[in-house]
């Protein structure tokens, strides 16, 4: 049976250095010859809040991928850029190897008091997920990291199923029980859909992130342990590059994120 490492059991391993945190990186979160981008992300995002000690929310995190993170140890270099009253700034760094693998841009806020009521967008309709069965894992086939995600689909093409859909949705769930941080979790999970673009070849072709942007909105409660879902829309396709948005809702229903990406298609 292959190693199983969960989300925090890295979370738990991580040791710090300076400003700097180490993470242990495994197989099972691989991504193609990467590990999963989200998962990158996500402990970069714990990064910045370990070594800023700043409890205040992520509102917004910008990602522009350089190089593939493989196993072994990943370090992420955490400098602040900004820190005011209200909003704080913060770059985090990440290097495997001594080689520059991502760089993350990380805008944390505190709530203001506002005249305007708040204000949230409803969930559309789709297939619920106890309706639809769990994507199998079938190693060689898959992404690594789906052992750690699971997947069920809503709506669009599977990867290389020779469609045509720009749009797909699709619930994922954290398939390791333990507890992660809300915010780590949205910060996964934004990110582990495959672009549409995968669904419209019929045979294996890969894709990757080139930059990512997430808006976070600070959740009102604790999410519950169900299924969220992503919603992905591909608005433009040219020369190789996907551009696309995503939306993420809790097992609640309520907004979580809103992302945009520029994907990478080679096929």
């Amino acid at each position: 049976m292959p190693s199983i490492h969960p989300l925090s059991d890295l979370i738990a391993a991580a040791r710090r250095e300076g400003d700097s945190l180490i993470y242990p990186i495994f197989d099972d979160w691989g991504q193609g010859r990467a590990t999963f981008g989200g998962l990158v992300a996500s402990l970069s995002v714990h990064a910045m809040h370990t070594i800023a000690d700043d409890p205040r929310p992520l509102r917004a995190l910008q990602t522009n991928f350089i190089g593939p993170v493989g196993p072994g140890e990943m370090r992420v270099e955490v400098q602040q850029l900004r820190g005011g009253k209200n909003v704080s700034q913060f770059e985090a760094r990440v290097f495997q190897n001594g080689e520059l693998a991502a760089v993350l841009i990380g805008v944390f806020g505190s709530a203001r008091e506002s005249a305007v009521a708040a204000m949230r967008p409803q969930q559309p309709a789709s297939r619920d997920a106890a309706s639809l069965p769990d994507v199998p894992f079938v190693a060689g086939a898959m992404p690594n990291f789906i052992q750690r995600v699971g997947f069920r689909w809503a709506e669009g093409d599977a990867p290389f199923s020779g469609g045509k859909a720009m749009h797909s949705k699709i619930h994922v769930k954290l398939r390791d029980g333990a507890a992660v941080h809300p915010e780590l979790l949205t910060v996964l999970l934004a990110d582990a859909p495959p672009t549409p673009m995968l669904g419209h070849f019929d045979k294996l072709t890969m894709a990757s992130s080139v930059s990512w942007s997430l808006e976070l909105l600070p959740l009102e409660a604790p999410p519950g342990d169900g299924w969220w879902r992503v919603d992905t829309e591909v608005f433009a396709y040219a020369g190789g590059y996907g551009h696309q948005q995503t939306r993420l809702w809790t097992p609640e229903g309520a907004l979580a994120a809103l992302g945009y990406q520029v994907v990478a298609v080679f096929g």
